[in-house]
């Protein structure tokens, strides 16, 4: 059976458990309802920030969790998004599960998408950059094929688990089922943003939330080899945007070019030194910190299916870094990302100029070890070697003369990575609860590659966590044309319906 087909089958195999058939039964029967709920939920528009439309979004998930006899309430906090709370109590039970999603989403620019804008959300019969054609929403008691795609942003990271959940509960409420285990939700509306204010809603919250004894967070891909994981960590991160400066004044390419510095030559000189050609950084001391896998990580990497080989075809790369290193290895470690250049214009509007300034935005991935501060220390001492003077604000033509080079160094926030021990035991019931879904073990990951605020939830009361993905890999998360597979979301109905019932 190919990979690719593997969720897809899932999707559509009889449940190994009463829970598992509920749900599958369900979605079988309402699939036209869920994926047109799921339309209203996110035409929402959930950019982060956005106050009055992330509102919007929590009080839609309050009402609908509400809908299903779910205690919920919105926790506030002054200049926060809410934080959507809900709890069922299940009796006889002898733990709580904390489920965590987020409900926000990144920036949108509407003329870069294709299949649809941003917050309309579209059906498509398979992925736009595949040649996928736009379809007429399913109609109630239609079949529903589990290779279309849902356009829209959110659709992906991270509204796909809420909307898993609340069919499932549906699903277990009309089989006359309960969880066996008490159920807190906890969804959050800044974690794009940083989750600046998370800390403190934990905080706030710490009598709510005590009683858990392990957080499943909800946030990610599957594997990409489309099979369910596990994963038992994340990477932090942090980041800076560095400004070269060149002349006080942008000038003529014609009467200055060749007599003034060009700040975007030097920007990219700059960039250059940080990182060699087959991804090393080049930081002095960059790696020193990072605490390497242990025997269980290890073992775990070395049964992790190899996707190298099939994801550079997929994304037309001859060579990856690190000499084609594996996957997993790489998000063991820390990494340097340009995210960002900007230096006058390009295309129609391009000027013959040279350009009085050049600006980097980097993001620091973190791996365990790795302080966010420390960090940026090191990349900055990295920039004074380089003959720059750093500032922290624009400075003026007499600093300019006494400084010389000068670089505007704007650090940003950040917070450090978090990795669960592979063989915790509250796990457990989530492994089985996958397992049943699946029809066989999940793949267990060490690491995410992306990076979830996880130390917060770690600092508070110290309950373990495991990561549950339900979106596909390719679902374009943080770009134009995000998109959910819909056999991505039945399988977030099945495993959430199962988890909710493990024991």
């Amino acid at each position: 059976m190919t990979h690719a087909l593997i969720l897809g089958v899932l999707a559509l195999t009889v449940g190994a458990d009463p829970s598992v058939d509920a749900a599958r039964a369900w979605r079988g029967a309402h699939g036209a309802e869920i994926l047109r709920d799921y339309a209203e939920f996110l035409s929402i528009p959930n950019v982060s920030g956005d106050r009055p439309d992330i509102r919007r979004n929590a009080e839609f998930i309050r009402d609908r969790l509400r809908e299903r006899g779910v205690e919920t309430r919105l926790l506030e906090l002054d200049g926060s998004a809410p934080i959507v709370f809900g709890r069922i109590d299940a009796p006889g039970a002898t733990r709580t599960l904390g489920i965590y999603a987020h409900y926000d989403g990144q920036p949108v620019d509407a003329s870069a998408w294709r299949s649809t804008a941003p917050f309309e959300p579209a059906i498509y019969d398979g992925p736009v950059e595949a040649g996928g054609a736009r379809i007429d929403w399913p109609e109630p008691g239609d079949a529903i094929d589990p290779e279309w795609r849902l356009y829209a942003r959110g659709s992906g990271d991270d509204k796909a688990p809420i909307m898993a959940l609340l069919a499932a509960l549906d699903a277990l409420n009309a089989a006359d089922l309960a969880p066996a285990s008490n159920i807190i939700v906890f969804f959050e509306g800044e974690e794009e943003a940083g989750s600046a204010n998370l800390g403190g809603h934990l905080a706030a919250a710490a009598g709510l939330i005590e009683p858990v004894d392990l957080w499943v967070i909800c946030d990610g891909p599957v594997h990409q080899s489309r099979r369910p994981q596990l994963v038992f960590g994340v990477r932090g991160i942090t980041s800076l945007e560095v400004t070269v400066l060149g002349a006080a004044r942008t000038l003529h390419s014609g009467h200055y070019g060749n007599w003034a510095p060009n700040p975007a030559m030097d920007l990219a000189r700059l960039l250059a030194s940080m990182k060699d050609a087959d991804g090393r950084v080049l930081v002095e001391g960059f790696y020193d910190s990072t605490v390497p896998p242990g025997p269980a990580e290890r073992a775990a990497i070395a049964r992790v299916p190899r996707i190298g080989p099939a994801l550079r075809r997929e994304l037309g790369l001859r060579h990856s870094e690190a000499h084609d290193a594996p996957y997993l290895e790489r998000l063991m470690i820390p990494s340097l990302n340009v995210r960002g250049l900007r230096s006058a214009t390009v295309g129609p509007t391009a000027r013959n100029i040279v350009p009085d300034r050049a600006t980097a935005s980097i993001d620091v991935r973190l791996a365990k070890g790795n302080e966010p501060g420390a960090m940026l220390d090191l990349i900055e001492r990295h920039i004074r070697g380089r003959g720059y003077a750093i500032v922290r604000e624009e400075p003026t033509i007499q600093e300019r003369l006494a400084l010389g080079r000068v670089a505007i160094v704007t650090r940003g926030d950040g917070y450090r990575a978090v990795r669960t021990p592979m063989d915790e035991p509250a796990v457990a019931p989530v492994r089985r609860a996958v397992r049943r879904v699946a029809g066989q073990a999940p793949i267990l990951v060490p690491t995410l590659g992306g990076s979830l605020p996880l130390y917060l939830f770690e600092e508070r009361g110290g309950a373990p966590i495991v990561i549950l993905p339900i979106a596909n890999h390719d679902d374009n998360q943080h770009a134009p044309d995000e998109n959910l597979r819909v056999a991505n979301l039945w399988y977030g109905v099945d495993v959430m319906a199962a988890v909710l019932t493990a024991n």
